[in-house]
C-alpha cells in the first residue's frame, strides 16, 4: 500500500471530524478513568452511562437539548445511588446495578414508544463518522472544563479516593469532591455520546486508567500515560476502521482491549521475574 492510499482517510471531512472528536474526548475520559479505577468506581461509570438514556429521550420529547437531559439523568442516577447506599444495608455495587438497570429499562421503553425520524440509535452506538461542527464545540467545551478541573484538583481527588476519612480530617470538602467527581463523570459521558455512544462509553472510562495502572506505579505518571493510551487507541481505531469498513467505536474498544491484555501479560511477567529473583537470594542477605 503506497503513501497516497495510507493518507486517504485524512482527505475526507467526515474522517477529519472523527479524528478531531477522538482527540477531544480522549483527554477527559482518560483522566477520569484513573480516578474511577483507583476509587473502585468502574460500575459507577457503567451505571451513569446507561442511566442517561431516559433523560435523552425525555429531552427529545420535550424539545430540549439532549445534553441537558443526559446530564440531569446522569446526576439523578449518581445521587440516587449514593443516597440508597448510605441509607440501606445493601452494598453500593448492588444499588448501582438496580438503579442503572431500572433507568436503562425506562429509557428503552420510552425509546421504542415514540415515532421519530431522528437517529436516536446513535446515542446507543455512537456516530463518529457523522459528527457535526456544533457537536465538536459542545464536546470541546465540556472536555476542556472537566480536564482542567481534574488536573487542578487531582491531589484532592486522589486523597478522597484512597482515604475519605483522611481527606475530611485534612479539611477538604469531601461532599463537594464526591459530587464533583460524579458531575465530572456525567459531563464526560455527555461529551462522549457522539463519539462512542452509551454502550461503548464505559470502555473509554475504564480501560485507559486500568492499562496505565498496570504500566506505572506513580499516579501523576498514570494520568498522562492514560491520556496517551486513550488518544492513541482512538486515533488508531478510527484510522483502522476506514480500511476495515467497520464502525470506529467498537474498533477503538478492540484496540484498548488488546493493549490491556498486553499490559496485563507484561505485568505478570515482571511480577514472576521479581519473585524468582527474591527466591534465588541467599537467606540473610
Amino acid at each position: 500500500m503506497d503513501i497516497e492510499a495510507l493518507m486517504l482517510p485524512f482527505q475526507f471531512a467526515f474522517m477529519q471530524n472523527a479524528f478531531l472528536i477522538s482527540i477531544i474526548v480522549s483527554i477527559p475520559t482518560a483522566l477520569l478513568s484513573c480516578f474511577l479505577v483507583m476509587k473502585g468506581w468502574a460500575l459507577m461509570g457503567d451505571a451513569v452511562s446507561h442511566a442517561v438514556l431516559p433523560g435523552i429521550v425525555l429531552a427529545y420529547i420535550l424539545g430540549l437539548p439532549l445534553i441537558l437531559g443526559a446530564f440531569a439523568a446522569g446526576m439523578t442516577c449518581a445521587i440516587a445511588t449514593g443516597y440508597l447506599a448510605s441509607n440501606s444495608r445493601v452494598k453500593e455495587d448492588t444499588v448501582m446495578g438496580v438503579v442503572f438497570s431500572g433507568m436503562f429499562g425506562v429509557g428503552i421503553v420510552l425509546y421504542v414508544s415514540i415515532e421519530t425520524n431522528a437517529h436516536l440509535d446513535h446515542i446507543l452506538f455512537g456516530n463518529m463518522l457523522g459528527v457535526e461542527s456544533h457537536e465538536l464545540w459542545t464536546a470541546g467545551i465540556i472536555s476542556a472544563g472537566v480536564s482542567l478541573m481534574l488536573v487542578l484538583k487531582w491531589k484532592d481527588w486522589l486523597l478522597h479516593s484512597f482515604d475519605p476519612a483522611q481527606a475530611r480530617a485534612s479539611g477538604l470538602w469531601v461532599n463537594w469532591l464526591h459530587y464533583g467527581l460524579l458531575a465530572a463523570l456525567s459531563l464526560t459521558i455527555v461529551a462522549t455520546l457522539t463519539a462512542a455512544g452509551l454502550i461503548l462509553a464505559i470502555g473509554l472510562l475504564i480501560a485507559p486508567g486500568a492499562i496505565a495502572f498496570l504500566i506505572v506505579r506513580k499516579f501523576s505518571t498514570m494520568l498522562w500515560v492514560s491520556v496517551l493510551v486513550c488518544m492513541t487507541s482512538m486515533l488508531l481505531g478510527t484510522y483502522a476502521s476506514f480500511f476495515l469498513d467497520s464502525a470506529p467505536a467498537p474498533t477503538i474498544i478492540l484496540f484498548l482491549s488488546a493493549l490491556f491484555i498486553i499490559a496485563f501479560v507484561r505485568r505478570q511477567m515482571l511480577t514472576r521475574r521479581t519473585s524468582m529473583q527474591h527466591a534465588e537470594e541467599p537467606l540473610g542477605s
